[in-house]
């Protein structure tokens, strides 16, 4: 398997070049990835919609991965509750070397093929749920691991890697090959490798999210509001949305708890 994510750089002499030529180059590379995810819609569509069908009926939705590839999973599954609305065990990430890997670096964690699959097994991993991995070399042994696993219990799997034809792609029920090229840094695949993974995941949860019903319009109207900033935001998405003053939508998410529950329960 070639892999692409570590072929050299296509730029040289970089701790001799100013500043804003540095800046210039990496966001010359960054246009690039949103172009490269693009090529993937159809087969990331395919995703959504098994999602989508398995989270219908009571299933889960797993993020595995190590290093940044792990991290990005987290953020993404920690941002479905507050966002949608949904409980926390809906949409889980796992990171290789466990939640001290979150914020600093267990770079060995990932050489264990078996780990994976444990870490799944503690949250009652069954079929009705789906997992995806997460390697930008799709090569990761605990992502490897934890997929092949999962695929020898008849559990659904994808992936969402940076090479062509990766040993992770052929334990994947769907494989998501987003193929950035060479990193800014050549290796450094927390850049455009990560990038296009966030990406990917943010397409994945939010589609998946809107088919389940928790976008009215374009509002969060399942949203969980937690601070000011986001009671300013329902009342402002209340007044929208019934025609109302500040203040009626106010006295609305007051009765009602929640955007949702004001939007249907308002009567005009």
């Amino acid at each position: 398997m070639k892999k692409t994510t570590e072929l050299n750089s296509l730029y040289n002499n970089l701790n001799k070049i100013g500043t804003l030529d540095i800046l210039t180059l990496i966001n010359k590379e960054d246009q690039k990835v949103a172009h490269v995810v693009h090529n993937s819609i159809q087969i990331i569509s395919k995703l959504v919609e098994v999602i989508v069908n398995k989270l219908s009926q009571n299933g889960r939705l797993f993020y595995v991965g190590s290093g940044t590839s792990g991290r990005l999973g987290i953020l993404d599954a920690s941002e479905c509750p507050p966002t949608f609305g949904v409980s926390q065990d809906k949409v889980i990430g796992i990171i290789a070397g466990g939640d001290k890997a979150i914020k600093k670096a267990v770079e060995s964690a990932e050489d264990n093929t078996k780990q994976c699959w444990n870490d799944l097994q503690s949250y009652r991993i069954t079929n009705k749920d789906v997992v995806i991995g997460i390697s930008a070399s799709g090569t990761t042994p605990y992502v490897l691991g934890g997929l092949r696993n999962c695929q020898e219990n008849h559990i659904f799997t994808a992936s969402i890697t940076c090479n062509k034809n990766s040993p992770i792609s052929k334990y994947s029920d769907i494989p998501i090959e987003i193929l950035v090229g060479p990193e800014f840094i050549t290796g450094s695949t927390r850049m455009k490798s990560g990038t296009a993974q966030k990406l990917t995941l943010n397409m994945i949860s939010t589609a998946v999210m809107i088919k389940l019903g928790h976008v009215l319009d374009n509002k969060m109207v399942d949203m969980q509001i937690k601070n000011e900033k986001l009671k300013q935001r329902a009342i402002n998405m209340i007044m929208e949305m019934c025609h109302v003053s500040n203040k009626k939508a106010k006295a609305l998410l007051e009765k009602f708890g929640n955007v949702r529950n004001a939007i249907n329960n308002y009567d005009t």
